[in-house]
């Protein structure tokens, strides 16, 4: 599907999210904003801890924001909304999780599981339509409808999350937030579930954001890949163009660690060490900016002067 650069679904703009108080106050994201666009696949990308899944489960409306606003399709999503627009997101925006093993319920059966969020529509199904539904979304996701009336102990890790990505397609979603979708499958199923759901956007015309801590993986499926670090976006760029001209320290060390498949060359790689107390924004404060055409980084005019000479050589 083409992507529109014109056509923003989903926006952030200055989000902040806090857990705790006062003195126990701790900002897990600090004044995030970027736009994905329709079609696309926006990869959010950083280690553990980082502050990737908080905002995905922001978006979602599971964690509550302490500053910034999140729009899609225009509206505000964030914060106390109407009940029709918390319906709508409910139904538009689908979550994906890591943990099929966690993320289903082991006493409920597949047909079940599937078919919860349906409960919640407004327009209420017959048992016939429910059912029809149900057979069609694992059918989408290589699935026999049969397995409908198993349960989820009954399946293995890549079996389960396509009954995760099931649940998520019944609900016929404009938007799905993937949190590190595969890393918890082996590396024989992975490719087969990242296929999946790169067949299932291009039938479908959805839009992922595609959270993950392996740059490597994010090549295959992202379009853009913006790399988070403690909380803050460091680092937004084409895919290729951030594999092309990594800026940020902590964007080279990442990438530096990415396994080779040649073991001679392997052996020989430098893996560069992200050390933060690289930055002195003591005096020259830090700010975002558009380095070249998509291109944006953080770090202050010293830092911005020296990425704009990697550029030019």
């Amino acid at each position: 599907m083409q992507v529109n650069k014109k056509d923003v679904v989903l926006s952030l703009k200055n989000l902040e999210v806090t857990f705790g108080e006062k003195k126990k106050k701790f900002v897990a994201v600090k004044d995030v904003s970027f736009d994905i666009y329709r079609g696309e696949t926006f990869g959010l990308v950083g280690e553990s801890g980082s502050g990737k899944t908080t905002i995905g489960r922001a978006i979602v409306r599971i964690h509550p924001t302490s500053a910034g606003d999140i729009f899609f399709n225009g509206q505000r999503i964030n914060g106390v909304i109407s009940k029709e627009l918390d319906h709508e997101v409910t139904q538009k925006i689908q979550m994906i999780f890591q943990d099929p093993m966690a993320s289903l319920n082991e006493r409920a059966k597949v047909d079940y599981i599937v078919s919860e969020g349906l409960y919640n529509l407004k327009k209420k199904l017959s048992e016939a339509e429910r059912k029809e539904r149900v057979e069609k979304a694992l059918l989408d996701v290589g699935l026999l409808p049969e397995f409908a009336s198993r349960f989820p102990h009954e399946f293995s890790g890549g079996q389960r999350q396509r009954i995760g990505i099931a649940r998520a397609l019944i609900m016929e979603p404009e938007f799905i937030v993937a949190d590190e979708p595969i890393s918890a499958l082996d590396v024989s199923i992975r490719a087969q579930v990242l296929n999946l759901m790169s067949d299932l956007q291009k039938k479908r015309g959805l839009t992922y954001l595609f959270i993950a801590h392996d740059l490597s993986v994010m090549r295959f499926i992202a379009d853009r890949i913006a790399v988070i670090h403690k909380g803050r976006i460091v680092e937004l760029a084409e895919t290729e163009k951030l594999f092309a001209n990594p800026l940020h320290p902590y964007t080279r060390a990442l990438l530096s660690a990415i396994p080779m498949p040649d073991p001679i060359a392997e052996q020989k790689k430098v893996l560069l060490v992200y050390d933060p107390s690289c930055h002195d924004y003591s005096v020259d404060k830090p700010r975002w900016l558009e380095i070249e055409p998509d291109h944006f980084v953080y770090g202050n005019e010293k830092e911005l002067e020296d990425y704009q000479k990697i550029l030019n050589h």
